[in-house]
């Protein structure tokens, strides 16, 4: 180390060095030149170089900071004596408590042995043999320690009295020396991720090492501390136990929700309940999945739906059943499933990361309520929080006491005793499903950041109920944009209705429908509502209501059923009344009506006619004058009469009479 002092300082330089009795930063240098009035003495001249400013005299400085300089290295040593420095502490701060306690009590004989040669007067010999002497150890150790603070700045001599102490270079000494290709054989088995035995690792690299002549061999005691030292905490972590278990050696993200409001951002997933559930028609029983939404301000669970799989059928029904009760959110966490994915469900998102994504895609149910989706991450709590509530159904669902001998376990490994016993009732699971989710956001003590102690509805009551909160709302007539649409249905000839899935659905608007092709959009949990009839160009129709079926002896029934008929007959009746506003008679008069009265004309008679006696079908005809028809005729009539005279038609009249 070069002893060449430096005479002319900046301030820069000057807080570099960190000399005692000094500010420790440039700041506090120039303040303290400033105060001083340092540049207006001759110890202060312009910098020559690029950058300008000024330099000082180390004259200027206090006499501690020029000692300090004198024993300082040149600028080349500068960076070197720091790092120096930064190595002893860091080599104290990975010390125990016990020896950091060592490394004090050195400290305090040595320092013990300088207060009694400055202030007892007494030569070093002398206070060297009290100082031992009170702390009951040997000279020799005091001159160890002491000469391992040789060239160390006094602030720095607790560091360097530390046990084993570290070598200027900063190397560990190695206790035992090993072959380089048997230490690699040992690390490359010992770090897989079938997690063998370190015992096991040494054996087979024992072997190894026979075949191949690799030596020396530490013992396997030495090489397990080695690997200890050597191979990080991280890297054992990630090639034994997976990157999922690496995940947690990251601090995780700590989201707030406290800048948001009650339906701005909701998120939806899907959960395999632990149950095997028994559904109608079915000889064997299944599994089934429960998919929800949850509110990320409140945590309150909006809507949910039970299903044999994670569907876009469902999703589409589960976002439904939120717009309909709560309202149209901003913003929806979704995962990147096929089913949350779809293009039926978030066609025409930018960023889907699933299937691709083409400029004729048609719009999703996400995209054309305006609901922005974002894609994150499976399997993620911090980023769908109703992950979380999953764990809280798979306890008081699926081991509630009506589920019990229908609990799975939640792995094959984890099966209880009466293990498909039996299966729950879909009916049953429903209704359970339905009471858990309403006690799981009615429960109090919530602990959320949001919460603070209340339920999730009073919560989402509360931030629902400020004015500054703003909701959209969907129509009645957007229900389409969720409900499922069926294939083309042919209605009855005889009224329009509908038949569809054992049910009979009915509107007045289906009688323009007799007999032709419509298609419904229905909700497969809920086939007694209303469903909405579109005709083939997907025009609107009607909302048509489910006719449910009555006893054969219902009287009730059959007089309200007789009601509505009548109701309808009357109603009929009025419109076509309303339709119908001339009579026959008004009709007849109208086309009457500017006629001109015309003479009836002379009607135009034959100039011979002819008469049948005898049998009418066979009698030939023979054609007679006028005047013979008419003595015929009078005689005729006489022998009818009895001889009274019958007189002869009047000529021109015959035909007539």
């Amino acid at each position: 180390m070069s002893c060449t002092m430096k005479e002319w300082l900046t301030s820069s330089e000057i807080a570099a060095a960190r000399l005692p009795d000094l500010p420790q930063t440039r700041q506090g240098i120039e303040l303290m030149i400033a105060q001083c009035g340092w540049r207006s003495t001759p110890h202060a001249r312009p910098r020559a170089g690029r950058g300008g400013g000024f330099e000082y005299h180390i004259s200027l400085l206090p006499p501690a900071a020029q000692v300090r300089l004198r024993q300082a290295p040149d600028a080349a040593g500068w960076e070197e004596a720091r790092a120096r420095k930064n190595l002893l502490w860091s080599r104290f701060n990975s010390l125990s408590k016990a020896q950091k306690a060592v490394c004090e009590e050195r400290l305090k004989v040595i320092n013990r042995v300088e207060q009694l040669v400055r202030q007892r007067g007494l030569n070093r010999t002398a206070a060297i043999g009290v100082a031992t002497l009170d702390a009951g150890i040997q000279k020799s150790a005091y001159y160890e320690w002491r000469k391992a603070t040789e060239g160390v700045d006094p602030e720095d001599w607790l560091a360097a009295l530390a046990p084993a102490s570290p070598s200027a270079d900063g190397a560990v000494p190695q206790v035992a020396a090993c072959h380089p290709d048997a230490w690699d054989f040992l690390k490359s088995d010992y770090l897989r991720p079938e997690r063998p035995g370190f015992s096991a690792c040494y054996r087979r690299m024992m072997e190894a090492a026979q075949l191949n002549g690799w030596s020396p061999i530490p013992s396997e005691r030495s090489l397990r501390r080695r690997l200890e030292a050597d191979v990080p905490k991280a890297i054992q972590v990630v090639t034994r136990e997976g990157t999922d278990r690496a995940k947690t050696l990251y601090p995780a993200q700590r989201r707030t929700r406290s800048h948001l409001h009650a339906m701005q951002a909701v998120n939806m997933d899907g959960h395999k309940l632990d149950l095997f559930v028994r559904l109608p028609g079915r000889d064997k029983p299944t599994r089934m999945y429960l998919v929800g939404i949850q509110d990320l301000y409140s945590g309150k669970i909006l809507s949910w739906r039970l299903s044999e799989a994670e569907t876009w059928e469902v999703v589409r029904l589960v976002t439904g059943d939120m717009v309909e009760q709560f309202g149209i959110p901003e913003h929806m966490y979704i995962d990147n499933g096929r089913a949350f994915a779809s293009k039926k469900i978030s066609g025409g998102a930018r960023t889907r990361y699933r299937f691709k994504v083409q400029p004729e895609d048609p719009q999703g149910l996400l995209t054309a309520l305006k609901i922005e989706p974002h894609f994150v991450l499976p399997h993620s709590g911090q980023s769908k929080p109703v992950e979380r509530a999953w764990g809280d159904f798979a306890e008081n669902v699926s081991k509630h006491p009506l589920c019990s001998g229908a609990y799975t376990g939640k792995n094959p490994n984890a099966k209880p005793e009466n293990y498909a016993e039996t299966a729950i009732n879909i009916d049953d699971l429903k209704r359970l499903v339905a009471q858990q989710v309403a006690e799981h956001n009615a429960r109090q003590g919530r602990k959320a950041e949001t919460a603070k102690g209340k339920s999730f509805d009073d919560t989402f009551a509360e931030s629902i109920r400020q004015p500054s909160t703003i909701v959209r709302q969907a129509t009645a007539a957007q229900r389409f944009l969720w409900l499922l649409a069926s294939e083309a249905i042919k209605t009855q000839k005889g009224s329009g209705e509908i038949h569809f899935m054992g049910n009979r659905y009915w509107s007045r608007e289906l009688n323009q429908y007799m007999g032709k092709q419509v298609t419904i959009r229905f909700d497969p949990d809920h086939l007694t509502k209303p469903v909405k009839v579109y005709d083939l160009a997907n025009r609107f129709i009607c909302d048509a209501e489910c006719i449910a079926d009555t006893g054969f002896d219902n009287q009730d029934a059959a007089r309200e059923h007789a009601r509505n008929r009548a109701e309808y007959r009357k109603a009929n009746a009025a419109l076509a009344k309303a339709h119908r506003k001339l009579s026959p008679m008004e009709l007849g008069a109208i086309l009457e009506k500017g006629r001109k009265a015309e003479e009836r004309p002379e009607p135009v008679r034959p100039a011979v006619t002819r008469i049948f006696t005898g049998n009418l079908a066979t009698a030939p005809a023979e054609a007679i004058s006028e005047e013979e028809f008419s003595d015929s005729f009078s005689k005729a009539l006489s022998r009818v009469s009895g001889g009274a005279s019958i007189l002869p038609f009047p000529k021109g009249d015959t035909a007539e009479r």
